[in-house]
């Protein structure tokens, strides 16, 4: 998927940048036809890159080709990659490797199609079609056809709530900001709770009264709860419940939750309404450490966005 925001974010901070994107794949790869990732030249600050197209040599490779891209002023480049030959990886498979430097993000559209091959002629009847699907709500099979390249772009990210910057908020949110299809915001009372550095496209949102942050929440939005008060975590159980939403975990014990529920019930909500409410979060088998709460988190989340596509993204028409 073709990500104009991190792109634009990328050319804020760095001035022209090159997206690497895997365009072809025969036989085993590192990564599968679109992931991507974009690379600057001053790599001594972030690692110089964001995203990945895995394979640790591929990678590197790619990486120093898009700089010495950058350097040289170069536009794009198609490379034809024999992984076993010529990197000494074992997946023993191909890839095709697309590097294109931007200076500016291309014009929102439901697809991204684009001439990469010198020799390619007019736009093929299979990009057409593709373009004029995905503008009636189908998917887009991102690849290579007869030299255009084609990518779905300007996917609606599913927005992610994270409510509480302590240090299982902290390693939510380092697990799941590199994700592409999410769009985080991270609510706390005062901005000295967040960390210095806060990933890239992550919201910090300071917020000395937390739950008038509420209704600044899509209604489609996943929540994750887990403040440094019960109170709090409560007052947004209740808040959340007023306002909607796709789906809300709250950390916590079975005991805090059976008391949460007779406090939610006396609030006025329904036991239906209640139990849309997860808690525990996470997946116990993993343990308590911030980092495995994050993993089981992560994991719930993302199944349910793949159990309900039509309800979290979309490609804008």
């Amino acid at each position: 998927m073709f990500d104009r925001a991190a792109l634009a974010r990328a050319i804020a901070a760095h001035g022209p940048v090159a997206r690497v994107v895997v365009a072809g794949v025969k036989g085993s790869a590192p990564r599968e036809v679109g992931a991507a990732m974009l690379v600057w030249a001053d790599h001594s600050k972030d690692g110089g890159q964001d995203g990945t197209i895995g394979g640790g040599a591929l990678e590197f490779q790619a990486a120093q080709a898009a700089r010495g891209m950058l350097a040289a002023g170069e536009g794009s480049r198609l490379d034809a990659i024999p992984l076993g030959p010529n990197l000494g990886q074992c997946c023993g498979g191909a890839v095709q490797v697309l590097t294109e430097v931007f200076c500016n993000v291309p014009a929102e559209a439901p697809v991204f199609a684009r001439p990469v091959l010198h020799n390619a002629g007019p736009m093929p009847l299979a990009v057409a079609r593709a373009q004029a699907g995905a503008r009636r709500g189908a998917p887009v099979q991102v690849g290579l056809h007869e030299g255009w390249f084609i990518e779905a772009m300007c996917a609606t990210k599913t927005p992610v709530w994270i409510w509480g910057a302590g240090h299982v908020g902290r390693a939510i949110v380092g697990v799941m900001a590199p994700l592409p299809d999410v769009d985080i915001t991270w609510v706390d009372t005062d901005l000295a709770r967040f960390p210095d550095c806060i990933p890239n496209g992550v919201r910090a949102l300071p917020a000395s009264e937390v739950t008038r942050a509420i209704a600044l929440a899509p209604p489609d939005a996943h929540h994750v709860i887990l403040t440094f008060s019960h109170a709090l975590d409560l007052a947004l159980c209740d808040g959340l419940l007023r306002h909607g939403f796709a789906a809300c975990g709250l950390i916590g014990s079975a005991t805090k939750w059976a008391r949460f529920r007779a406090r939610l019930a006396a609030l006025g909500h329904s036991p239906a309404d209640i139990s849309r409410i997860m808690c525990p979060i996470g997946d116990p088998s993993l343990g308590k450490h911030p980092q495995a709460i994050a993993i089981g988190v992560a994991a719930r989340m993302m199944a349910d966005m793949a159990a309900a596509p039509a309800l979290h993204k979309e490609v804008r028409a």
